[in-house]
């Protein structure tokens, strides 16, 4: 366990990366890609998820989220999409 500001979680309330990081386990390349998904069996259009990627692992994490037959729709960082882009 860590000192009490940083509790378990050893940075929690401390600056993050000053870039954003690509969301894919273990890696810490700088994102380039935004990736907006959604789970149509439990949330409507309404509700967007977005995971961040470099260019290495766009298409991975694509390919994984339609493997799953959720929506994707994939734009730069900080792009966010029309309400209801993001469909089946």
């Amino acid at each position: 366990m860590t000192g009490a500001a940083g509790g378990i979680f050893g940075g929690l309330g401390e600056a993050g990366p000053s870039e954003p990081t690509c969301s894919r386990a273990g890696c810490r390349a700088v994102a380039t890609a935004a990736v907006n998904w959604r789970n149509p069996k439990i949330h409507g259009p309404e509700r967007v998820k977005v995971w961040l990627a470099c260019d290495e692992h766009t298409e991975f994490l694509r390919e994984y989220l339609r493997a799953r037959d959720f929506p994707v729709l994939v734009g730069p960082v900080g792009h966010v999409p029309d309400a209801g882009a993001v469909t089946a």
